[in-house]
């Protein structure tokens, strides 16, 4: 064993969260950074799916009101249980939907254009789905999007300046949704300053939280964000298809959600079976199903390790893996034509690392087949995610390694250099 394997070891022992690994199902022959992607699988979670189905088992119709987790209440609780993540109160948080229904129900709800103010004001580096929301939900008001979405441009490709983003706060934009992390590069937006200027120009704000909840510390309350949305099953470790959630400034309380549905309703009305909408007097308005209750029983495990640990000690962990793999990088892959291409700030850098090089794809699949899971992003990214409760400092070096050996012995070239389905 060399000094240096030797270091990351004992940066292991020195880890306040080392048994929280234990908590997670891990492959003893894989190194998995893909959690930016999908989370690893808890056992706390999985022995909350396992309650949920007993009390469909043993309840069958009475699991809505009776067993440890209610079914009636369960988007509430599991909202309660998120508001510390986001810096929220548990009223202005619920848990339901997906990402994309999510924003299609907030922006029905808010962009409301009227006179000169018409525009949706996103950025050209948003994940796709966000930017195709947007553009129906144009088309729904009768709007071009052609004309009517503006979409900030990055200097370079990977990052955005806050300052381009506040000088396209023009006077015909209705309403903003920008990425609080960018899925590429991982740049963490100035969240604060950023609906600071919206609000000074009467502008509505919100932020897609997909790669920065469960990953870094928000304010939301505090920052004044009018509303927000979010995926579970990346840094939450919700599994794959949980279920997401919003969250709603307390101000727009009483407002008629865009999309009213049954489950919208307040708790005490919603039976009462009237075809007159008595909506939650809270974020709890902004439902529109029946709660996914088996998509949503993970979470239960996966939100009480992270109470038990708290956000700000993930993101020193994380700040630290991160930090450690550039260095790493920076030492002994300079001569390979890798380029850091996520913010090297802490400010500013999220929860994974995201490499650069002309052969990615291929590069990508080299290191699956020697048991690093990557995240290959087109055109040329690599991003490389080591997770806080999870990953260790040793699993960082021994993947810089084999990244090392790939390159060295040109392992890639035995792989074609476009991406799977599945990238």
């Amino acid at each position: 064993m060399n000094a240096e394997q030797s270091y990351a070891q004992y940066l292991d022992q020195q880890d306040g969260l080392k048994n929280y690994r234990n908590e997670f199902y891990i492959s003893e022959n894989k190194i998995y950074f893909d959690g930016n992607s999908l989370g690893l699988l808890s056992k706390r979670s999985e022995q909350a799916v396992d309650k949920l189905m007993a009390s469909w088992r043993d309840y069958a119709i009475d699991g809505w009101t009776e067993g440890t987790h209610p079914w009636f209440y369960l988007s509430e609780k599991l909202g309660k249980m998120t508001a510390p993540l986001v810096g929220a109160k548990p009223e202005e948080i619920i848990t339901t939907g997906s990402t994309t229904a999510n924003l299609h129900q907030l922006v029905a709800s808010f962009f409301k254009p009227e006179r000169k103010r018409t525009k949706i004001l996103a950025d050209e580096l948003n994940f796709p789905s966000d930017i195709y929301a947007l553009k129906s939900q144009l088309r729904l008001k009768g709007l071009d999007p052609e004309e009517h979405l503006v979409q900030v441009k990055s200097k370079d490709g990977n990052t955005l300046q806050t300052q381009a983003m506040i000088n396209a706060m023009t006077n015909d934009i209705a309403l903003i949704v920008l990425p609080a992390v960018l899925y590429r590069s991982g740049q963490i937006l100035d969240m604060q300053a950023l609906t600071k200027a919206a609000h000074k120009r009467g502008i509505l704000i919100g932020f897609d939280l997909c790669h920065s909840i469960g990953a870094i510390p928000h304010h939301l309350t505090d920052w004044g964000v009018d509303f927000a949305f979010w995926c579970s099953y990346k840094h939450l470790n919700g599994g794959p298809g949980s279920v997401g959630g919003l969250y709603v400034n307390e101000k727009h309380f009483g407002e008629a959600p865009g999309l009213a549905g049954w489950f919208g309703s307040a708790k005490d009305k919603q039976f009462d079976m009237d075809h007159t909408f008595s909506s939650a007097p809270n974020a709890g308005a902004y439902q529109i199903g029946t709660p996914h209750v088996l998509s949503a029983a993970p979470l239960l495990g996966s939100l009480e390790i992270f109470a038990e640990v708290g956000i700000q000690q993930i993101r020193e962990k994380s700040l630290h893996l991160t930090t450690y793999m550039m260095k790493l990088v920076e030492d002994q892959l300079a001569e390979y034509q890798f380029k850091i291409a996520n913010p090297q700030d802490e400010i500013t850098r999220g929860g994974h690392v995201f490499l650069e090089h002309p052969e990615a794809a291929r590069i990508c699949k080299a290191l699956k087949a020697d048991g690093v899971i990557p995240d290959f992003r087109r055109p040329n990214g690599i991003r490389l995610a080591p997770v806080a409760l999870y990953n260790t400092f040793e699993e960082v070096w021994q993947a810089v390694q084999i990244l090392k050996t790939i390159m060295k012995e040109e392992r890639y070239k035995k792989y074609e250099n476009k991406r799977g389905v599945i990238a």
